[in-house]
């Protein structure tokens, strides 16, 4: 708030402050990004980047003028990579985080603005493979299986056995093919080691075929990774 309120009138919260302020996007960045309507120099913590805001563009969220989900996306689109567009837009889903003004809306107002061909390409990808991307490694994964061709699952899908709900990583329903991505931060303690292989166990009795891919076979053994998948998804599309 402080941030916004140094720039003076016209100013919100933008870009990756937006996107960690609304959650659909971390930061470790100290820096405060503001869009302003006017040209000015960089001030301590403080980016600025200069345009004026269409008021449907602008809310408020916590009481700080910031961009409109939809908004911060676009705006983002054209400072990341592909895939992390995508986990936004997933998120903000999650999140149910809709606006009277959407992405679609935007793509129309600003047909070549950069970052419009990965918003178009991630609603795509989202219309065909619902989900939430909840991790790094899971983001990750995205291109890998893009650049070898794979397929892509539905992310954290959840499962029905005998009355009680799993929720896996990645799922391809029609080969019944289901693959963990394990990082340390979600598999790292005694009992969550036991409660995943528990899990797994009952996942293939249900006829369910479990692989668990850590971080550095995506570093050490891609192409043995992808040649693996590509068996145990054959027939999946």
């Amino acid at each position: 708030m402080s941030g916004v309120l140094f720039c003076g009138p016209g100013a919100a919260l933008s870009h990756r402050s937006a996107a960690a302020l609304w959650g659909i996007r971390g930061t470790s960045a100290q820096t405060i990004e503001v869009t302003v309507p006017s040209n000015s120099k960089p001030h301590g913590v403080i980016h600025r980047h200069k345009g004026t805001l269409p008021t449907d563009e602008v809310t408020e969220c916590e009481g700080i003028p910031v961009t409109t989900v939809p908004r911060t996306i676009f705006d983002m689109a054209a400072i990341s990579p592909p895939e992390a567009v995508e986990a936004m837009l997933r998120e903000a889903e999650y999140r149910r985080l809709y606006d009277r003004l959407s992405l679609h809306d935007l793509l129309g107002r600003y047909p070549r603005r950069r970052g419009s061909k990965a918003i178009r390409a991630a609603l795509v990808r989202v219309e065909e493979r619902p989900g939430r991307i909840r991790s790094r490694l899971e983001e990750r994964f995205l291109p890998f299986l893009d650049h070898y061709g794979l397929p892509r699952p539905r992310f954290n899908a959840w499962l029905e056995l005998g009355g009680v709900r799993y929720q896996v990583d990645c799922l391809w329903p029609r080969c019944r093919q289901i693959v963990e991505l394990d990082g340390w931060e979600g598999h790292g303690t005694r009992s969550a080691f036991r409660d995943d292989r528990a899990r797994d166990r009952r996942l293939r009795v249900a006829g369910y075929g479990v692989t668990r891919i850590a971080w550095a076979e995506l570093d050490d053994e891609a192409e043995v990774v992808a040649a693996d998948l590509r068996v145990l998804l054959a027939g999946s599309d």
